[in-house]
């Protein structure tokens, strides 16, 4: 392991607490399939796990530092028993030193959080991925300016961390209007389709150069802000990206979710 290089991911998250609903919440089989995937892709145990949640942000990014961090429960509406949900996962705070002191050695402001725990952007999809909880993972926040080209230099700094096992993942929605979904607007249907097609194309056709000026520019896409009218969930794609700059991304996870609306998830390298 300490000498492979590691791939980095942008993955479609899920909705709330979906793994523990699966009878209430059926549809989400496929992308369940896809992050069970991972493992496979990857071919061996990482050392660690480092999540960028859209579920969490920060005036300057916060590394979480806790040797044991607690549950997050950043979701509401769902039934009583997702509420005592455990996904007991290590923290590794020397993994979490080490990003800090990348991130400021790259003129990013940084600080360790040791109060965070972890969010339904973490728990939910690393439960399909490592259901055991044997991996130690730690988070790191989103800048709150949501600045693609900041966080974009964030992956470059981090991207050193992919030839020490360590897992990078960038988590959250390539399509994210909860009005738009929760409504029967055939419009949304046709703009989340749009701004799929131009994420492919983007990140699976376009030169290096040309993906970063497309994606630092993304409010240009069509349909960039009906498919994302707060950019949380898009962003951590940035960093994802910034690991693996040059490398070629792939399509792991593509379907029209509940028949409705397109999303995607990458791994890059």
């Amino acid at each position: 392991m300490a000498n492979s290089k590691l791939p980095t991911y942008f993955i479609s998250h899920g909705g709330g607490p979906w793994p523990w609903l699966k009878q209430e919440m059926p549809f989400y089989a496929q992308l369940e399939a896809s992050l069970q995937d991972i493992p496979r892709q990857i071919g061996a145990t990482p050392k660690a796990v480092l999540m960028i949640s859209g579920h969490w942000e920060s005036n300057d990014f916060a590394v979480m530092s806790n040797p044991k961090p607690p549950m997050l429960y950043d979701y509401s509406g769902f039934p009583e028993h997702t509420y005592h949900i455990q996904y007991p996962a290590p923290g590794n705070p020397a993994l979490a030193e080490e990003v800090h002191t990348l991130l400021k050695a790259a003129g990013l402001p940084s600080h360790l959080d040791a109060e965070r725990g972890f969010d339904h952007g973490m728990f939910a999809p690393l439960f399909a991925m490592y259901p055991q909880a044997e991996v130690p993972v730690i988070q790191l926040s989103l800048q709150r300016a949501y600045d693609p080209a900041m966080h974009v230099a964030a992956g470059r700094a981090l991207a050193v961390l992919r030839e020490q096992g360590v897992l990078i993942i960038g988590s959250g929605l390539s399509y994210h209007n909860l009005r738009a979904m929760f409504s029967r607007d055939k419009s949304a249907e046709i703009a989340a389709r749009q701004f799929d097609e131009w994420l492919q194309e983007t990140l699976l056709r376009c030169s290096t150069a040309e993906r970063y000026r497309r994606l630092t520019d993304w409010e240009a896409a069509p349909s960039a802000r009906a498919a994302h009218p707060n950019e949380d969930h898009l962003i951590p794609l940035m960093v994802a990206l910034g690991a693996a700059e040059s490398e070629p991304a792939t399509l792991i996870y593509h379907e029209n979710f509940n028949d409705r609306f397109a999303v995607s998830s990458f791994r890059f390298g």
